[in-house]
C-alpha cells in the first residue's frame, strides 16, 4: 500500500500514463504519429505519457480512437479522474467537525436508489442508533485530536441522515460480519439498544440485512475492508487514514462482484436474528 493518500494519487496518475503509453505502443504508433492523429504537438504526448500533464476526457477519447480502442475511453477517463480525487484525507474531511461530515453526503444518499453496504467490524452508519454512533464518533474525534469533539452532535446528524431507509425509492442491501455484533462500542445499554435496533431494521421492507457467520465453512470470499456501493456508479472504501472513492467502472464492478459473493455466505431472516439475539445475550454474561 502506498505510504500516503498523496503518494497513492500520484501512483494512480502514473498508472493512467502507463496504460496510455501501452495503448499507443500496442497500436504500433510513434509519439509523433499519435500526436498527428490527435491533432496536437508531440510534446503533449510525451508529457501525458510521463505523468507530467493530466489528460482531460477529450484527450483520452482522441487517444483511444487514434489507437483503435475507443471502447476503452470511458474506463480510462474514470481512472484519470480518480487519480486526481480518489483520496480524501480524513483530516481534510473533519476540519469543520464530524457533524458537517455526516451532512455532506445527504445529496449522495438522496440520489442513490440501491445501497450495498458491507462492514467487517461495526454496525453500518445507516443502521446505527444515536448512543452507538455517539460512542463511535466521539472515539474517532478523540483519535483524530479534533479541537472540538462534536461526536454527540454528529451522532444526531447521522441518525437523522439515516431516516432515508424509511423513504420510498431507495433499497438497502446490508451485509455485516458476525464479529461486528460482538465488538462493543459504548456501554452495555448502548450496545444492547443497537443490537435491538438491528432486529427491527432487518424487518423493514426496503432493507435486506445479512449476517455472515464467523463459523462459515469454506469461505468463497475473505473478509474485506468496509465499503459502500452507490448504485453501480461509485464505491467508497473506509481506511484508517483516508476514504477512497472509486468510480472507474471496472473497479466498481470488482466491488459489486465481491459483494455478491459475500452475499451468498450470509444468513437472513430467522437465522440472522438468532445471531443477533446471541450477541445480545452475551452482553449479560
Amino acid at each position: 500500500m502506498p505510504e500516503s493518500p498523496s503518494s497513492s494519487a500520484q501512483a494512480a496518475r502514473e498508472a493512467v500514463a502507463r496504460r496510455l503509453r501501452t495503448m499507443r505502443k500496442s497500436a504500433g504508433l510513434t509519439v509523433t504519429e499519435l500526436a498527428d492523429r490527435c491533432g496536437w504537438h508531440h510534446a503533449k504526448t510525451s508529457r501525458i505519457e510521463n505523468g507530467h500533464t493530466a489528460p482531460n476526457a477529450t484527450d483520452i477519447r482522441r487517444w483511444a480512437a487514434a489507437c483503435g480502442q475507443p471502447q476503452d475511453a470511458d474506463d480510462l477517463i474514470a481512472q484519470s479522474l480518480n487519480a486526481e480525487s480518489m483520496y480524501r484525507e480524513w483530516r481534510e474531511q473533519i476540519r469543520a467537525g464530524l457533524r458537517q461530515l455526516q451532512e455532506s453526503v445527504i445529496d449522495l444518499y438522496q440520489q442513490t436508489e440501491l445501497f450495498r453496504v458491507y462492514s467487517t467490524t461495526m454496525v453500518p452508519g445507516l443502521l446505527q442508533t444515536e448512543g452507538y454512533a455517539a460512542a463511535l464518533l466521539s472515539a474517532i474525534a478523540d483519535f483524530r485530536q479534533i479541537p472540538v469533539n462534536d461526536g454527540p452532535e454528529a451522532a444526531t446528524a447521522r441518525v437523522e441522515r439515516s431516516r432515508i431507509i424509511h423513504q420510498a425509492g431507495h433499497r438497502f442491501v446490508i451485509l455485516i460480519e458476525e464479529a461486528a455484533l460482538r465488538y462493543q462500542l459504548g456501554d452495555g445499554d448502548a450496545m444492547a439498544a443497537q443490537l435491538g435496533h438491528l432486529l427491527a431494521a432487518g424487518a423493514l421492507p426496503a432493507v435486506s440485512l445479512g449476517v455472515i457467520p464467523a463459523a462459515t465453512p469454506d469461505r468463497r470470499m475473505w473478509p474485506q475492508e468496509t465499503f459502500h456501493v452507490y448504485d453501480d456508479r461509485m464505491v467508497s472504501v473506509e481506511l484508517l487514514s483516508a476514504e477512497v472513492t472509486v468510480t472507474q467502472p471496472s473497479e466498481v464492478a470488482q466491488y459489486v462482484a465481491a459483494f455478491e459473493r459475500l452475499r451468498t455466505m450470509a444468513v437472513y431472516g430467522a437465522e440472522a436474528r438468532a445471531l443477533i439475539v446471541r450477541a445480545i445475550d452475551a452482553l449479560t454474561c
